[in-house]
């Protein structure tokens, strides 16, 4: 599966000059926030993602993907329907191969 990236709209707030990016590979999913002086990246492994919730708004999403782990979720707003529906997609269709015989192995 290729990894697939996510910007969140420089229309919503917090995302004027630097958005948000969601990434989306076989193994993780990662969410990268800048501001002036620093970079907020938090990742979570596919195996530990317990469930993918899309708020929906008038044009915008939000995005909560919650761990199994106890950790914070990730949590990203201001993405296109169509990609918040995407990364959801994108996670099951993940998760779903792991326990397929000659699927990668995740460490």
């Amino acid at each position: 599966m290729p990894t697939e990236i996510f910007q969140a709209s420089r229309w919503t707030k917090g995302n004027l000059f630097f958005p948000t990016y969601i990434e989306v590979s076989e193994r993780a999913v990662t969410r990268r926030k800048r501001s002036l002086f620093r970079l907020d990246d938090m990742s979570m492994s596919i195996t530990k993602v317990a469930s993918v919730h899309i708020n929906t708004g008038m044009v915008w999403s939000e995005i909560r993907i919650e761990s199994s782990g106890g950790t914070d979720p990730i949590v990203s707003h201001g993405h296109k329907k169509e990609d918040a529906h995407r990364i959801k997609e994108l996670v099951e269709s993940a998760q779903s191969t792991l326990g397929m015989p000659g699927s990668p192995p995740v460490a």
